[in-house]
């Protein structure tokens, strides 16, 4: 029988476990889920909850309604922000989303509507992306006189290139769900029915491989990207640091006995 707990300690999200996946629901259908700053600290909070949650294998973040995944940020909000508050508030969306990116479970984006400016970049922080047919993407940050705050600039030049990414950044253009899959801003595009089920479809496959070999590729994919160290010597300490861990003698156990693996995650 399937388990399912769900968590009501979050003024703007809902969140629900189950089947070792856990949902994140942006719960502000009214302001497109737009990304306020007690919204942004939650999604982190929720996030780094599960890190060493043995019972949760991975993520699903979407946001409420049919319209909006998130809206971008809370103009409302920093409208009337000094130099100081503009750079604190920058330098906590960076955290929230780089504990997204360096979160040690798959985290998978369902975007079923906007996903805009503070959205996009919340989006693209995640390390899978999956969009209903009629979502949207854009960064208009320019059309307000400002850069993307929320490393916008890095991810999407990382994710699409940097000629693409400059025009993409510099027009502020919105663009649909089949250019952003031609450009690999997303990684599959389908009905809006069926975007859940897409993204549980990915997420329970992972979920069958062990889960210190899924941590081990975020750390060395991120290596890659960050350059704060040779992200080839990180693989080469991750693959030998595996031959001391007990998934790795099921895995090749498993695989030279032709049965599935069973891995417990050590």
């Amino acid at each position: 029988m399937d388990q399912t707990i769900v968590e009501t300690m979050y003024q703007n999200l809902l969140t629900e476990t189950k089947d070792q996946i856990f949902y994140i629901t942006i719960n502000r259908e009214d302001k497109l889920n737009a990304l306020n700053i007690l919204t942004l600290t939650e999604i982190k909070n929720a996030v780094l909850s599960i890190y060493d949650d043995p019972s949760v294998r991975g993520v699903i973040i979407t946001g409420k309604g049919s319209k909006a995944f998130a809206a971008g940020a809370d103009i409302a909000e920093f409208a009337n922000f000094n130099v100081e508050e503009g750079t604190r508030m920058s330098e906590e969306g960076h955290a929230v989303l780089r504990a997204i990116d360096h979160c040690p479970k798959p985290i998978i984006a369902a975007i079923n509507g906007f996903a805009l400016g503070g959205g996009n970049e919340l989006a693209m922080s995640c390390h899978i992306r999956v969009c209903a047919e009629r979502a949207r993407f854009g960064q208009p940050e320019v059309n307000l006189g400002v850069t993307p705050g929320y490393a916008g600039t890095q991810r999407l030049a990382q994710l699409i290139g940097k000629g693409r990414a400059l025009e993409f950044l510099m027009t502020g253009d919105m663009i649909d769900a089949q250019t952003a899959l031609q450009l690999g801003l997303v990684n599959h595009v389908v009905p809006a029915d069926q975007l859940m089920a897409k993204c549980e479809e990915i997420m329970n496959k992972i979920k069958t491989k062990a889960p210190m070999a899924i941590a081990s590729v975020i750390r060395c994919v991120n290596a890659y990207y960050e350059k704060r160290a040779d992200g080839n010597n990180i693989e080469i300490n991750e693959f030998g640091n595996f031959f001391g861990s007990e998934d790795f003698i099921e895995g090749t156990k498993a695989f030279l006995e032709k049965r599935a693996p069973n891995f417990r995650g050590n």
